[in-house]
């Protein structure tokens, strides 16, 4: 009789080889790209938190999680800043930058000096004025579940984007960012929303469940939201509901790039 580890040790590389992210972009780098600020800016939110609470090895973004949005972002001409809850340093995670989860263009970004300096000096919350963006995007990596959802200048910078018009997105982990959001009547900005996230059974394939501080997918629905996932783990799944987008896992961060930018020009 097979035990549920047995199980799930058997899955995750299934899944990993099958859903992995393969997406080729030109060898030149996004900012190469730039029509500078010809449709506007996007924020970037990424985490500042690498520490699992008993794990050795060291969480932080999902670096694809990053360079996927920003490739697509890019080519369609929106300029975007970076910006974390502390400012300074993004730590990346350690699993997000093996082999297999990295495309010819993730790894030309880490090759990149210009574009990893950006990601040891981006803003801090107070410096962002909300009216400069049309858009935020919640990046993910186990990192943003300690210190996206109880940051309030970040919950202030989505508020108002949302509230003049703009759209509010968020892929993987990132989705944790919107949990503390609210309305202009005080209720959660997600209650009664169609989104996704990274999953409660992801969670227990990925070998972390035990390691984070709270389970996404339950805080979403406590909060009124209508959660939905794909049916197979670990496969590109994107919601947009008006101007909440949401993406399920690193493997939906093209997906929901491509959703925000059809978004945004439909908003224009």
């Amino acid at each position: 009789m097979f035990k549920a580890w047995n199980i799930r040790k058997g899955l995750i590389p299934i899944f990993t080889v099958v859903f992995a992210s393969n997406y080729a972009y030109p060898s030149e780098t996004a900012y190469q790209l730039h029509q500078t600020k010809q449709n506007g800016k996007i924020l970037v939110v990424m985490t500042n938190h690498a520490i699992y609470p008993t794990r050795t090895d060291k969480t932080g973004l999902w670096f694809t999680e990053l360079t996927h949005f920003y490739d697509v972002a890019a080519a369609a001409g929106y300029d975007m800043d970076f910006v974390s809850p502390q400012g300074g340093g993004v730590p990346l995670d350690e699993r997000s930058l093996k082999s297999i989860y990295l495309d010819r263009a993730a790894k030309a970004h880490l090759a990149d000096p210009r574009f990893m300096q950006r990601l040891k000096t981006t803003l801090a919350p107070n410096t962002i004025e909300p009216k400069n963006y049309k858009a935020i995007y919640y990046t993910g990596g186990h990192g943003t579940m300690w210190d996206f959802p109880n940051n309030k200048e970040l919950k202030n910078i989505s508020e108002k984007i949302y509230q003049q018009g703009g759209v509010v997105s968020a892929v993987c982990h990132g989705v944790g960012g919107l949990l503390p959001l609210k309305d202009e009547k005080g209720k959660p900005l997600i209650a009664g929303k169609t989104v996704t996230g990274f999953a409660n059974i992801e969670e227990t394939l990925s070998g972390i469940k035990s390691q984070v501080p709270f389970s996404l997918q339950n805080g979403l629905i406590d909060r009124g939201a209508k959660y939905k996932r794909a049916f197979l783990p670990f496969s590109s799944y994107v919601i947009t509901d008006d101007r909440i987008i949401t993406g399920q896992n690193p493997q939906s961060s093209k997906a929901i790039a491509e959703a925000v930018v059809k978004k945004l020009k439909s908003l224009n």
